[in-house]
This record gives structure tokens, C-alpha cells and sequence, in this order.
């Protein structure tokens, strides 16, 4: 952790969030992604991007990138070292900066990042050359060099003039959400005015394999919370989150589009890949982002849930929902927008917040797919079709592989 949290500023400062960047299966950018979510869209097909003809799984949420990336201070050759994960970054990283419009002089300023795979496919591809021509070695040392995780870091602060301390969270699915959970505390706690973050994947064949021979993936529909789910479906996407103190935007008159106002993170050391059937580490992530925000269970206006459409999954965290929410749980809606995209991995908790900014500065919320009879288990409404409504607060869950567990609580802006 870089900045140890002695708090700065004896008041908590409030966080606010000034520009978001999307990229989804359902396309690049903030319109068309709100668009999707809000009614609904589904975005799967056969994945072209690697061979699939030996998984039980074939389809996944891919991205169709544009040819061209988004003018920056990157010249030709550092775009053409690229890989998929670090454009989809970049993307979403201009959007996210062209709409927050900060002041120049921000070369100290921090970037928090949470990805799983990262720069999987430049591995991938080293393997496969290294295989099929031992003898042939040019291009491959320059791939070793992309391979680093940090390389997707460095051409984003390339690309933006500024070269901040940069921290990299890889904490499973809890990734994304987790980066948006440290940079909140950083300027909450009085440390730095500003901090870009986000999170970031890219399929792979590696792990696209690795999820369908753990026999995860869906074989027929993603149906979160639904009694007959069978599996998660893979997507990829990044997101990226502008966030600065209410005093900084304020001062200088920049338009306000949500607030981050709680974050909570546990750990479930119950089993490396199932959670406890009971859900109490989501439990306790829920309460303690609640807690932050002050705010309690009757107060959220729509949950985001982590909802990836296995079994084991859906009934711990529809139990883990159900006792945090006591009483109020008939008037919570929830959804998994994993229907919708897919399981973004590292990028899907940073995905879902910059989706539940859209919905509280837009005035609406995103419907689930594919459920026709929900799990018993849930005591809440999930949400079938779309909805517009104009809520305070949204809750949004992340859950991973090795107990990792974060919530986050985001308020519409004043």
C-alpha cells in the first residue's frame, strides 16, 4: 500500500467521481454502454479471437475495437506495441480524462489499476512463436517487455503526460472494485486531491480454458439467480473512474456525476474457489461499505450484484444479501449485469461502478437477463426488464476466487 492511512483531514473528505470510460462487449464509450445496460442488451457470440473447438464453452462477450485509438501523446509505434487489454485501457482511460477535463500540471498524479490477466495474450503469444520457430527470436524480446504487468500502466501515464506513484491490484474478481476502493480512501483520507483509476481484462485462450475445464462456463445462457443456472460466461471491458474531493471539483466548477461513499473489503477463508454457503465475508463487505457511507440496508436504492451465474455463487451471496438487508430485502432490487457482458474478471467491479454512476446520474436501473425462476434463495426482487427511477444510493458487490471480497456504495450526485 503506498500511503499509509494517518489520516490527513480530520473530517472525512467526500469523493467525488468526474469522469467515467467504458468499454464493454456492448461497445466503447458511455452512451452506448448506458444504452445497452439500461435495456438490457445481451452481447454474446462465438469467440472469434482464439480457438474454442476443444472447449465444452464457446461464446464469450467479446470487444470489437476500433482500428484506430483515441489521439494521445502516444506516437505510432508505442500504439503498435499495444495489446488488446492495454487499448481497451486506453479507451476507456480518454474517455474517462477528456470528460473530467482536469487542470494540466498533474505529472505526480496516482493511478490505482485492477486487472487478473492483464497482458495474458503477449504470453500467449511468445508460447506459440517460441513453439513453432525456437530459432526465431525477433520480436520476442520486445514481447517479454510488454508481458510486465505494469505495462499497461506505463503507456496509459505515457499517453496523458504524467507519471504518479502507480499501484496494481490483481485480487481476483475483486480487483476492479478493490482499485476503486483504494483510491476512494486515499483522498477521503486528506492524501491527494485526484486519482485515475479502474480496472482492465482482456480474454485469453489460457484462462478461457481454464474457466471451461473447472466446467464454470455456461453451456447453454448466462442466467444469474436464476434456479436453473448452469455457469458464468467470460467478457472482457475495462472501465476507468475520475475521481477527485468534492473541494477540487467544486472549486473549479466541474460537473459532479456521482459520489463514491462507502467501501468495504473482507476476505472468505472458507475455500480457495467456493464461498461460504452463508455468504458472511459479503455479508461483511455490505456492512462495512454501509457502514462508511452511513447509511443502512433500507437506504439502497438498487443493488449491483456480484452474480455470475454458478450455483454455489449465487446461493451464498443471495443469502449473504438476504441478512444484510433483514427486513428491507423485499424493497431492494437487484441485478447481475453479467448477462448483459459477461464476467469481466479484473475489470468487473470497475465496470459495474462506472455503470452504476451512469444509472444514478442517468435515472435509471439495469435489468438482469435470462432469470425465469429465480432461486428460492432470493428474498429480493431481481429486476426483469428495464426501469427508469431516480435512487440515492446503489450498492455494488465483487466477489473472487480465493475469498476476495469488496463492496462498494455510490451516491447520486447533488
Amino acid at each position: 500500500m503506498l500511503f499509509p492511512f494517518q489520516r490527513r483531514s480530520e473530517v472525512p473528505v467526500r469523493v467525488a467521481v468526474t469522469g467515467v470510460g467504458i468499454v464493454t462487449a456492448l461497445g466503447c464509450g458511455r452512451a452506448v454502454n448506458a444504452e445497452g445496460f439500461r435495456t438490457g442488451r445481451t452481447a454474446f457470440r462465438e469467440v472469434r479471437g482464439f480457438d474454442v473447438t476443444r472447449q465444452r464453452a464457446r461464446s464469450a462477450a467479446e470487444v470489437d475495437l476500433p482500428e484506430r485509438l483515441p489521439s494521445t501523446a502516444l506516437g505510432s509505434r508505442q500504439e503498435g506495441r499495444m495489446d488488446r487489454a492495454g487499448r481497451m485501457l486506453l479507451i476507456a482511460a480518454e474517455e474517462a480524462w477528456s470528460q473530467a477535463a482536469w487542470p494540466e500540471g498533474l505529472e505526480g498524479l496516482p493511478l490505482v489499476l485492477g486487472t487478473t490477466s492483464g497482458g495474458m495474450a503477449l504470453g500467449e503469444e511468445f508460447f506459440r512463436r517460441s513453439s513453432r520457430n525456437p530459432a526465431m527470436l525477433r520480436g520476442q524480446a520486445s514481447r517479454v517487455v510488454h508481458y510486465q504487468p505494469q505495462r499497461q500502466a506505463l503507456d496509459l501515464m505515457a499517453a496523458f503526460g504524467f507519471r504518479g506513484p502507480t499501484t496494481l491490484i490483481a485480487n481476483a474478481c475483486a480487483s476492479g472494485s478493490n482499485a476503486v476502493g483504494e483510491a476512494f480512501e486515499w483522498i477521503r483520507s486528506g492524501h491527494v486531491e485526484r486519482v485515475l483509476t479502474g480496472g482492465y481484462d482482456a480474454l485469453s485462450q489460457l484462462v478461457f480454458a481454464g474457466f471451461d475445464s473447472l466446467q464454470a462456463l455456461s453451456t447453454t445462457t448466462c442466467r444469474p439467480f436464476d434456479a436453473a443456472r448452469d455457469g458464468l460466461a467470460l467478457g472482457e471491458g475495462a472501465a476507468v473512474l475520475a475521481l477527485e474531493s468534492f473541494g477540487s471539483a467544486q472549486a473549479r466548477g466541474a460537473a459532479i456525476l456521482a459520489e463514491v461513499a462507502g467501501y468495504g473489503a473482507a476476505t472468505d477463508r472458507h475455500h480457495l474457489t467456493q464461498p461460504h454457503p452463508a455468504g458472511d465475508a459479503a455479508l461483511a463487505t455490505m456492512a462495512a461499505a454501509c457502514q462508511q457511507a452511513g447509511i443502512g440496508p433500507a437506504d439502497v436504492g438498487y443493488l449491483n450484484a456480484h452474480g455470475t451465474g454458478t450455483p454455489l455463487n449465487d446461493s451464498a451471496e443471495a443469502a449473504a444479501i438476504t441478512r444484510w438487508a433483514g427486513e428491507s430485502a423485499a424493497q431492494v432490487p437487484v441485478s447481475s449485469t453479467k448477462g448483459c457482458v459477461g464476467h469481466l474478471l479484473g475489470a468487473a467491479g470497475a465496470v459495474e461502478a462506472a455503470l452504476c454512476t451512469m444509472a444514478l446520474h442517468g435515472g435509471w436501473l439495469p435489468p438482469g437477463r435470462g432469470v425465469a425462476s429465480p432461486d428460492p434463495a432470493c428474498r429480493f426482487p431481481i429486476l426483469a426488464g428495464p426501469q427508469d427511477l431516480r435512487v440515492e444510493y446503489m450498492l455494488s458487490n465483487s466477489f473472487g476466487f480465493g475469498g476476495a471480497n469488496a463492496s462498494l456504495v455510490l451516491r447520486r450526485s447533488p
